[in-house]
């Protein structure tokens, strides 16, 4: 019997179910085999010695599954399948028991466990392992190391899962397409609401023209005409008309503030934020020549801009809450360059005589210098008179040629001397008791002419309630309150004289912006002055220096937020920009 039991050793043993010998011989003799076979080819053990060894590592370890449930087990190893190998079928992750390939059972007699060199079988499979292996040592049917019963251990696992490298990765590109997907598909989304809605507004100004063309129509059948449907304007008095105002473009925006114009290239940048809630800070670019529109995006900590300014040589500066004075390429549409500035900025302006100089007024009422060559720190701070927010610059040159600043906060306008030592301002003569600065018109380099806007100041009454100040007549209408533009000319280098004022609708909390016209006369150069009236919604214009009503533009649904004046360097024309929340105008000056 043992010579024969050697004998089927070499040859390779067939092993039967869970059984007696007899049962295991009739299964051989009906000759079933599986068709499913899994080999598992492993290398022989060199930490143990024996002719048990020696025998299991001449053949190959086949596992069968009969039918009818019972399964067949044929052991044979060989050395040199294990050496081609290299060890491959330790590497392969399987679904299940590579002995029986069913799968693994949290408890029960299938139950997931393992043996001491690591791989992990089904419980029943290794205990009738251990029983066909008789007295013989049993091994791992994978790495050939040997176990007894008691060193199986139990697996607790409520599931059982087995990776898929190749699954994963898969998983992990198609999460990031659909997250790339999801992405585009948002973007496409706004861009879509955006276009809607462009077109809705559109479609609204155009059924404003129509209502207003009929509106002409049927006045002049009657013989009368509306000076309000007329896009450019209707002159006061029997005096020459100075100039004419064509209305050129007209665009609808969302949320814009303030804007800037370079005639020479036909381009106007405004400010205004993406849509939705917490959205980022954005630049609109605009085409004169085309329809059209292009998003600048900002980076995140830049914040509300408020003021705008076109410098020589494709460059753009402007000032932001965000404690930063940046400098954009119009070429590349991107920032170059970055101030962190000790205060919010509000007012921006380029130098009129030296292209590498750019001012910033602060929240706090400094003004300061910077050189674009020197990125680290400003040429000058200096101080203002207040410290309320310096809301308009303008870089002008005297009788004498010497660059100086004239700006305006709430106290009223100011002239800075930026290349002397003086390191305050001198306040306007005249510019005391006007009430609050809310705006400062200018006409760079030329500082001749200057318009100041006022409204009432608020103060306390006796009983707490503040009221505005009594020597104010009441406001005719709803909207802004009742204030006074007032003209200030220059009488020398150094001393301003004020001269003609008179009344007109502000903005109760806004400081908008407002703008002085050149026009060519005949006789001499003649200057209009305007500002966005808060009663009109729109543009009103007063000739200079009477002060005299000249002519109202086309009015707005929102009220007027900026007003710029713009010249080409190359061609002459000139350009006056109307903005509003919602819209914004450009007219030919003619």
């Amino acid at each position: 019997m043992e010579e024969a039991g050697d004998e089927e050793g070499e040859q390779g043993l067939r092993l039967g179910g869970v059984g007696d010998g007899a049962d295991g011989e009739e299964e051989v003799a009906r000759g079933v085999v599986a068709p499913q076979v899994l080999e598992l080819s492993s290398s022989s053990s060199g930490e143990e010695g024996g002719s048990w060894e020696e025998e299991e590592s001449q053949g190959s370890v086949e596992v069968t599954r009969g039918g009818g449930g019972d399964r067949e087990a044929r052991v044979s190893e060989s050395r040199d399948s294990a050496e081609v190998n290299g060890g491959e079928a330790e590497s392969q992750s399987l679904p299940g028991c590579p002995i029986c390939m069913n799968a693994w059972t949290a408890d029960g007699a299938h139950r997931v466990s393992c043996i001491p060199c690591g791989h992990v079988y089904g419980r029943s499979c290794l205990e009738r392992w251990l029983l066909q292996c008789r007295k013989k040592p049993a091994t791992c049917p994978q790495c050939g190391r040997r176990f007894k019963l008691n060193n199986i251990i139990n697996l607790y696992a409520p599931e059982i899962s087995v990776p898929n490298n190749d699954l994963e990765k898969q998983v992990l590109s198609l999460r990031e397409k659909n997250v790339s997907l999801e992405k585009q598909n948002q973007e496409l989304v706004q861009e879509i609401n955006e276009h809607k809605r462009q077109i809705i507004l559109q479609q609204n100004f155009i059924n404003e023209s129509s209502l207003k063309r009929k509106k002409m129509a049927d006045q002049s059948s009657h013989g009368t005409t509306d000076a309000d449907s007329v896009a450019s304007l209707t002159a006061d008095d029997g005096h020459s008309s100075p100039c004419s105002f064509v209305l050129q473009n007209e665009f609808f925006l969302d949320g814009a503030r303030v804007m800037g114009i370079d005639a020479s290239s036909q381009i106007i940048l405004t400010s205004g934020r993406a849509p939705g809630i917490g959205a980022e800070h954005v630049l609109t670019k605009l085409s004169m020549s085309r329809q059209g529109l292009q998003k600048i995006h900002l980076p995140s900590d830049t914040k509300a801009i408020r003021d705008i300014c076109i410098l020589l040589g494709g460059h753009v500066v402007f000032a932001s809450l965000g404690k930063k004075l940046s400098l954009l390429s119009m070429t590349t549409d991107s920032v170059v360059l970055h101030y962190d500035l000790p205060a919010p900025g509000w007012s921006c302006s380029g130098d009129q005589n030296s292209p590498n100089h750019i001012y910033a007024g602060l929240q706090n009422g400094m003004l300061l210098t910077f050189d674009i060559r020197q990125t680290v720190a400003p040429l000058h701070s200096m101080m203002g008179l207040s410290t309320h927010p310096v809301h308009t610059i303008h870089s002008v040159v005297d009788g004498g040629g010497s660059r100086k600043v004239i700006s305006a906060s709430s106290i009223g306008p100011c002239i800075w001397d930026v290349d002397g030592s003086r390191n305050r301002p001198d306040l306007l003569n005249g510019m005391e008791n006007h009430g609050v600065c809310i705006s400062l018109a200018c006409n760079p380099p030329s500082s001749d002419l200057l318009v100041a806007s006022f409204r009432p100041k608020v103060e306390l009454s006796d009983d707490g309630t503040s009221q505005a100040g009594k020597s104010q007549s009441p406001t005719p209408s709803a909207s802004g309150k009742l204030g006074c533009h007032a003209l200030i000319r220059r009488t020398s280098n150094t001393s301003f004289a004020r001269d003609q004022i008179c009344r007109g609708n502000v903005s109760g909390l806004r400081m908008s912006k407002s703008a002085i016209i050149p026009c060519t006369g005949r006789s001499n150069q003649q200057h209009l002055f305007a500002y966005g009236d808060e009663s009109l919604r729109g543009v009103r214009t007063w000739r200079l220096p009477s002060l005299q009503t000249f002519a109202d533009l086309r009015p707005h649904r929102q009220p007027i937020l900026d007003l710029r004046f713009a010249e080409s360097s190359s061609t002459g024309e000139r350009y006056l920009g109307c903005l509003s929340e919602d819209r914004l105008q450009v007219f030919r000056v003619r």
